[in-house]
C-alpha cells in the first residue's frame, strides 16, 4: 500500500493533514508513536477519533509540504504564536463531518488522494501509522497532548464567595507583610467582608486591577552589593491570586512531569534528592549543574499565556493573568512597568513558572534525559561525559524556545566525584582512604560511598542567625533566649537530619550551648558547664538538640 495523506481536523475546522506510512501493524517507541503535529500518541488516537474530537491546539495553521521537506523546523518544533494571535479568530471552511474540509483561503481545487475509502479507514487503525517526521513536535503542545477539551466558564468560580473566603483563609495562614498600600492582615482582616465583597463584584464586572507589587530587596551573600529582588503584592492581590490559583491548581496538576517536585501537593525536596540519589547509585555518575539566568525576571507574558490557553479557555481569566503579570512594581520611589517576568513572591508565580517549564521537562524526558526540576533549580544525572553535554545542548535549545537562557557561568558539568550542589546539600562520592578494613567498621562508612551533607552556605548562614539569637546584650532570660531560638534549630535541623550529619550535629550542639552560657555570664570563657550543665539546658529549658533529632538515634532513645 502507498502512502496516503490523511486530513484530519478539530471541530470540523481547517484540515490538518500528517503524512502516514500505513504498512504493517506494530507498537513503535514514543519517539514515533506521537504525532508531530498534533502531539497525539498513535495507541490511543484512531483517525476517526481525531476528526470528531473537541478542543485541539488551535493556535498554528497547516504546514505545508515544502516547510516539512525543509529543515527550517528545529527538532524542538516551534512556540513562536502569541497569545493576541492566538485570540483572533481563524477562518475556517466548513467540513464534512469527518475533516475533509478545505482550509480557508486556498483556491477551491480539490486536493487528490488525501481521502481514503471506509475499507482503508476501518482496516488501517491508529496502531499501523507512523508520522515520517514526527520529531515535528511544537513545545505548545505539550500541555494539551490529547487536545482534550479545554475548560471554559472558569471566572465564576474563582469569584465564588467561599472560594474567597478558602483563599483568605491561605494567605491568613501564610501571614506575610503587606504590599504598597500599607494594610497589613490585622487591618484586611478587621474589614474582610467588605474587602471580599468588594473583591467579588470587581472579578464579576471584570473591573479589577492589581496594584504594583512592592520591591524587597534581599542581599545575596555571596556577592556584596548584589540582591534578589522580592515582589510582595498587596493583601488584597493575594487573596485574588490565591483564589486564581486555587481553581488553576487543579487544571495543571495532572498535566505536570513527573520530573517536577517544586510546589507540588505530595512532593517535596526529599522525593527530588531520593531520585537522585537512586540514578546516581544507578551508575549515571556525570551531573549537569545548571542554572537558569534570571528566570522569575525574564519569563516571555505572551509565551506563557500561549501554553495557558491551551488549557484555559475563558478570556477573562486570561486577561486576568495578563492584568497581575503586567501590573509593575514599586520601589525606591519609582514605578516599573513589567515588560517581562513574573514577580518572585507572588502567590500564583510557582504554579506559572511550573506551567512555562512543563514542555522542557516533557522534551528533555522523551529524549531519554534524566532531568531532575524543582522551581527553576535542576539537574541531569549522564552516565557519561559526552551524554551530559548532549544533554546541555538539547536543553540549551528547548528553552531558548521557552525565552529562557541557560546562566553560562553557572552552568557545569561535574562527575559526582568531585560533588554537586542542589536544593541545599553537597552529593559527594568519597574519595578518602579508610584505614580499617570494611568488615571491622561498625557505621555505614564504606570505601567510595555516597554521601549528602549540607553546604557549606547552608551552615554558615545557619551559624549567623544563631549569632543574632544570642547575643550578650540582648535583654531576655535564659527561658526567652531558648524559647526563640527552637524553632530555629528545629527547622534547620529537621530539613538535614536525614543526611550524614552526625558529627556536624554534635559539633553545632556543644557550639550553641556555649552561645548560650556566654549570653548567660557575659564572657566566652565561663564556668557555665558547671552552673548550667548540659542536662539542665535540655530537659528543663527544653532545648533542642540536633543529634536527638536524628532518626535512627532517636528511635534508640524511644
Amino acid at each position: 500500500m502507498g502512502k496516503p495523506k490523511m486530513n484530519r481536523s478539530a471541530k470540523g475546522g481547517a484540515g490538518r493533514v500528517c503524512t502516514m506510512e500505513t504498512k504493517a501493524l506494530s507498537f513503535t517507541h514514543l519517539h514515533q508513536g506521537v504525532c508531530g503535529r498534533h502531539g497525539t500518541e498513535e495507541q490511543h488516537v484512531t483517525s476517526g477519533e481525531l476528526a470528531g474530537s473537541l478542543g485541539g491546539t488551535g493556535v498554528n495553521g497547516p504546514i505545508s509540504e515544502s516547510e516539512v521537506a525543509s529543515d527550517a523546523l528545529s527538532v524542538v518544533g516551534r512556540l513562536n504564536i502569541t497569545y493576541e494571535a492566538w485570540r483572533k479568530p481563524r477562518d475556517r471552511a466548513t467540513g464534512d463531518g469527518s475533516g475533509s474540509g478545505k482550509a480557508a483561503g486556498e483556491d477551491g481545487q480539490e486536493e487528490k488522494g488525501n481521502q481514503m475509502s471506509k475499507d482503508e479507514r476501518g482496516r488501517n487503525s491508529s496502531f499501523s501509522e507512523k508520522p515520517v517526521r514526527s520529531h515535528l513536535r511544537r513545545l505548545v503542545d505539550w500541555i494539551n497532548l490529547t487536545g482534550a477539551k479545554k475548560v471554559h466558564s472558569l471566572i465564576d468560580k474563582v469569584y465564588k464567595r467561599k472560594n474567597l473566603e478558602m483563599a483568605w483563609e491561605k494567605v491568613k495562614e501564610n501571614r506575610g507583610s503587606g504590599g504598597v498600600d500599607g494594610q497589613t492582615l490585622e487591618v484586611f482582616e478587621a474589614q474582610l467582608n467588605q474587602q471580599l465583597d468588594r473583591l467579588q463584584r470587581e472579578l464579576k464586572d471584570d473591573t479589577y486591577q492589581p496594584l504594583p507589587v512592592r520591591q524587597h530587596p534581599i542581599p545575596k551573600r555571596d556577592k556584596p552589593g548584589e540582591y534578589r529582588m522580592l515582589g510582595i503584592p498587596a493583601i488584597y492581590d493575594r487573596v485574588c491570586q490565591q483564589a486564581l490559583l486555587n481553581r488553576l491548581e487543579p487544571i495543571f496538576e495532572p498535566l505536570f512531569d513527573d520530573a517536577s517536585f517544586g510546589y507540588r501537593r505530595g512532593r517535596s525536596t526529599k522525593d527530588a534528592l531520593r531520585k537522585i540519589w537512586k540514578e546516581i547509585q544507578g551508575g549515571a555518575e556525570w551531573i549537569v549543574d545548571a542554572d537558569l539566568r534570571d528566570f522569575f525576571g525574564s519569563v516571555d507574558h505572551e509565551k506563557l499565556l500561549t501554553l495557558v490557553a491551551q488549557r484555559v479557555a475563558d478570556g477573562r481569566v486570561l486577561r486576568l493573568i495578563k492584568a497581575m503579570l503586567k501590573a509593575g512594581s514599586y520601589g525606591k520611589g519609582r514605578l516599573f512597568p513589567s515588560e517581562r517576568g513574573t514577580p518572585q513572591g507572588g502567590v500564583v508565580s510557582p504554579t506559572l513558572s511550573n506551567i512555562l517549564l512543563t514542555p522542557f521537562d516533557r522534551e528533555m524526558r522523551l529524549r531519554g534525559y534524566q532531568l531532575t526540576r524543582y522551581a527553576d533549580d535542576w539537574v541531569i544525572t549522564c552516565k557519561s561525559a559526552a551524554e551530559a553535554q548532549s544533554a546541555v545542548d538539547a536543553a540549551g535549545r528547548v528553552l531558548k524556545q521557552l525565552g529562557v537562557e541557560l546562566h553560562p557561568q553557572k552552568t557545569r558539568i561535574v562527575h559526582v566525584r568531585d560533588g554537586f550542589e542542589f536544593l541545599g546539600y553537597k552529593i559527594k562520592r568519597g574519595k578518602r582512604q579508610l584505614n580499617l578494613p570494611a568488615s571491622k567498621i561498625r557505621s555505614q562508612a564504606r570505601q567510595g560511598a555516597l554521601y549528602a551533607y549540607p553546604k557549606e552556605k547552608s551552615i554558615r548562614r545557619f551559624m549567623d542567625q544563631v549569632r543574632n539569637r544570642t547575643k550578650r546584650r540582648l535583654p531576655l532570660t535564659t527561658a526567652e533566649l531558648i524559647a526563640g531560638l527552637n524553632p530555629l534549630l528545629r527547622g534547620w535541623g529537621a530539613y538535614y537530619k536525614r543526611a550524614h550529619v552526625r558529627t556536624l550535629f554534635h559539633r553545632l550542639d556543644g557550639w550553641i550551648r556555649r552561645r548560650i552560657w556566654s549570653h548567660r555570664y557575659k564572657h566566652w570563657r565561663n564556668a557555665g558547664w558547671k552552673w548550667m550543665p548540659s542536662r539542665m539546658l535540655y530537659r528543663e529549658y527544653e532545648l533542642v538538640n540536633l543529634v536527638g533529632l536524628i532518626p535512627s538515634l532517636a528511635s534508640r532513645k524511644s
